[in-house]
């Protein structure tokens, strides 16, 4: 088989996809030079709209409506807009093997795809509990959500279990915004999780004590301390009940699993240098093999802020690192040179009424300020931390564009503390005056 050639490739067809072919637009990439190889059978969307509006009753999120790169404010591509601009979408296309010294890459069907320069841009996957041989974790109805795919189900299974029960198996972000979603449509919902409070790798007890008696408040059960080790189901091999290690039982018509991702990196083992996980990068985000970028999960790249490397789960993280690779490319092919990536760390969700930013760190001494009671008709509240005498994170629920973007300077500046409770006190309009 001949197979097809290309400049560019992007193998993956999430969030990164879509705005590193964007920024290729801005560069002056020409017609045929770009290719975007991706399993799934749409063109590249904000996947964040899936754990929020695409559940809602009333379906208000649907494509063609969140493709990217409308989360960001900017003009939406359709797969209208890869055609007019010569860029090859080639979709339901999984690769299954990727030779980076020949710079060939071999789809699940055969076909050989060579590239000049390639962008990996895979992402992640779901930790599934038929990972670990849980007890009948292939039961119908124990759900996931990745893709549109694994959302499509969920609705379905959402009408077609009408004020059902449903069982939210971690307490993180999947869990926290299904909950809500599952709760918006009328479902019974318990959330199940092993550590003492909720998105322990974010917020503090006190944080999380907040989004907990909210939850509660909006009929949200949850069973902290504990895991799911198995599942019965009926006759039709649906899901019926959510046996607990504490020796809980619980009901169950839907169980939705939200227990972590994985990068996906297996096809590129040994081939190029890893680190935490992901495939290790520059500030330019090429790796260790010359003409080959990874960007979005799959990165592991120096975080200029903290003098640190990471690699980051988020899809402002996601977008950015792809333009900066995108950049990085064409500065070198003109022998010109870009400034390095000098990324804030940044997270937010919204559930419920509620919506909340984080900026920069989580580390050293927490303190909260405001009004944190869960039964408040208008909470706002946020924390600060601090370390080595210096604010370097800050967490704000209910703040406004102007109130997040100050937090998010604070994080930035990092700005000298010396007095814990003055800065409880003053809580918000510290961050205000910076």
């Amino acid at each position: 088989m001949a197979g097809k050639s290309f400049k560019y490739v992007i193998i993956g067809g999430g969030v990164s996809a879509g705005y590193a072919a964007r920024e290729f637009c801005k560069q002056g990439v020409k017609p045929g030079e770009l290719a975007i190889i991706s399993k799934e059978a749409v063109a590249p969307y904000e996947r964040p709209a899936l754990s929020k509006a695409y559940l809602f009753p009333e379906g208000t999120a649907r494509l063609p409506g969140f493709h990217v790169c409308v989360g960001s404010g900017g003009e939406r591509l359709l797969p209208e807009w890869y055609k007019e601009k010569g860029i090859e979408l080639i979709l339901s296309t999984e690769i299954v093997k990727a030779d980076l010294a020949a710079k060939t890459l071999v789809s699940a069907a055969g076909e050989i795809f060579k590239y000049h320069i390639l962008i990996i841009a895979t992402g992640s996957t779901v930790i599934k509990l038929t990972d670990f041989g849980v007890q009948g974790a292939d039961a119908k109805n124990i759900l996931y959500l990745r893709e549109i795919d694994d959302a499509d189900k969920l609705v379905e299974a959402i009408k077609e279990k009408k004020n059902g029960k449903a069982v939210i198996v971690g307490g993180g972000y999947i869990g926290l915004e299904l909950s809500a979603a599952l709760r918006i449509n009328n479902i019974d919902v318990t959330m199940v999780y092993p550590e003492p409070w909720c998105m322990p790798r974010l917020f503090t007890a006190g944080i999380a004590a907040f989004y907990e008696g909210y939850y509660a408040n909006k009929g949200v059960k949850i069973v902290k301390g504990t895991v799911a080790v198995g599942f019965n189901a009926d006759s039709n091999g649906e899901v019926k009940e959510v046996k607990l290690k504490d020796g809980r039982v619980l009901e169950a018509d839907i169980v939705v699993v939200g227990v972590g991702g994985r990068p996906l990196t297996t096809l590129f083992k040994g081939q190029v240098e890893e680190e935490k996980g992901g495939i290790k990068t520059d500030a330019f985000f090429k790796t260790s093999i010359s003409d080959v970028y990874a960007v979005g999960d799959v990165a592991t790249f120096p975080l200029k802020l903290y003098n640190d490397i990471r690699r980051v789960e988020h899809v402002d993280h996601a977008r950015k690192s792809a333009e900066q690779a995108v950049k990085a490319i064409k500065s070198n092919e003109e022998g010109k040179t870009i400034d390095v990536y000098d990324y804030l760390p940044f997270f937010y969700s919204r559930s419920f009424d509620l919506s909340w930013q984080f900026y920069g760190d989580n580390v050293g001494d927490a303190v909260l300020f405001g009004d944190n009671d869960p039964a408040s008709p208008k909470p706002k509240f946020g924390s600060y931390w601090i370390k080595d005498g210096k604010v370097v994170g800050v967490f704000l629920e209910g703040g406004t564009p102007d109130e997040n973007k100050a937090i998010a300077k604070v994080a930035r500046v990092q700005p000298p503390v010396e007095n814990l409770d003055v800065l409880t006190k003053e809580g918000l309009s510290f961050a205000c005056k910076i």
